[in-house]
């Protein structure tokens, strides 16, 4: 079976072709980083016109790649929400028109879902079995935290989702964009830090751990971009991050120069933070429900020190992504598309885009 995947949930336009939810023929990925640096952040409307203006050609792309016609395909699928509604409607628009012409059914796809399929489909087209379930997925990236139990379903060839930790309020991709533009690091926040936070001590400044009431297995990241502001301020390094605005955009290497050692060190001490709290709460939580697979993605799954961390889990096997499937993707949407095409679950053309769409629990 050969599924059509569209994303277009935030500011990436991808389309994918992927056989049988394993095999992927192509997965092309249009980035709008240079639109939104500027601004240090997405800008909505903004995001919503490149999505316009990239979909058509990417979709063609992702054809000629995969050396397919558009006729190949057995069924056309679509991120329907969480993420930015301009955003969205776009991806849904040209899919119903795809798949409409095309008399193929129409497979909408949460986002989240995606980012946990992007985990087996890096195992199977390296042609490792599936993960043990129950597994345990931690989804980070800029718009999510979650802590996600993950089961088959009994009678289904889908997946079951019960979520048992999310973030109070910033997600951590968000924290890494909000300290990179107060420090004038530029925008994407995480792969800078990441790496500029090698030539720090992790050590050098102290961040208390969030305490938060009802839950051991929620996170919040909001307390330690305050403390972040705090130590800026009385360290009166705020001199120094506009000089390095007035710089922007620049490569590691000059970042470097623009940065004082005490830069460094709150970089990399800001990272050990956020990277220790995500796994101190996945281990928690891997202990909790007794879970025999760990699952990591999201574009933070692309921090270099996360991914060392996570190598050691009480045992655990621990999955990751490719990097270019560790980031918004078409070709994890085509994934979770798979068992709902094998199970009939298609959508109606009144599929609409849902900014807050939440993960189906079973």
């Amino acid at each position: 079976m050969l599924i059509l995947g569209i994303e277009s949930s935030c500011d990436e336009t991808s389309a994918a072709l992927v056989e049988d939810g394993a095999r992927i023929l192509s997965n092309v990925v249009a980035s709008q980083v240079a639109t939104h640096a500027e601004y240090g952040g997405v800008v909505p409307e903004l995001a919503s016109r490149e999505h316009l203006r990239a979909i058509v050609p990417i979709v063609r792309q992702a054809f000629e790649k995969a050396g397919r016609r558009y006729g190949d395909v057995d069924a056309v699928a679509v991120t329907s929400g969480p993420g930015l509604v301009g955003s969205l409607l776009v991806g849904l628009t040209y899919a119903k028109a795809m798949a409409l012409s095309l008399g193929k059914p129409l497979i909408g796809v949460n986002h989240l879902e995606g980012h946990i399929h992007s985990v087996l489909l890096e195992r199977r087209t390296r042609g490792e079995p599936d993960p043990e379930f129950p597994a345990l997925a931690l989804i980070v990236s800029g718009g999510h935290t979650l802590l996600v139990l993950v089961t088959p379903e009994e009678n289904g060839p889908g997946l079951r989702y019960r979520i048992i930790g999310r973030t109070r309020d910033d997600a951590a991709g968000e924290a890494y964009d909000k300290v990179a533009k107060l420090l004038g690091l530029g925008y994407p926040g995480g792969p800078v830090i990441d790496r500029l936070a090698g030539h720090g001590d992790a050590h050098a400044v102290p961040f208390t751990p969030p305490k938060i009431k009802g839950s051991l297995l929620d996170f919040s990241f909001s307390g330690i971009k305050t403390a972040v502001l705090r130590y800026v301020q009385s360290e009166a390094l705020e001199e120094e991050a506009r000089q390095r605005r007035t710089h922007l955009p620049a490569t590691t290497e000059q970042l470097l120069q623009l940065c004082s050692q005490r830069t460094l060190n709150l970089l990399a001490s800001f990272q050990y933070a956020v990277v220790e709290d995500l796994w101190t709460r996945t281990r928690a939580a891997a202990q909790a429900y007794d879970v025999r697979t760990v699952m990591v993605s999201g574009g933070v799954a692309c921090n270099s020190l996360l991914r060392r961390r996570f190598g050691h889990l009480d045992g655990l096997p621990v999955g990751f992504p490719s990097p270019a499937l560790s980031t918004d993707n078409a070709a994890m949407i085509a994934a979770a598309a798979y068992p709902k095409m094998l199970a009939r679950r298609f959508a109606g053309f009144d599929l609409g885009a849902d900014p807050q769409l939440q993960l189906e629990v079973s």
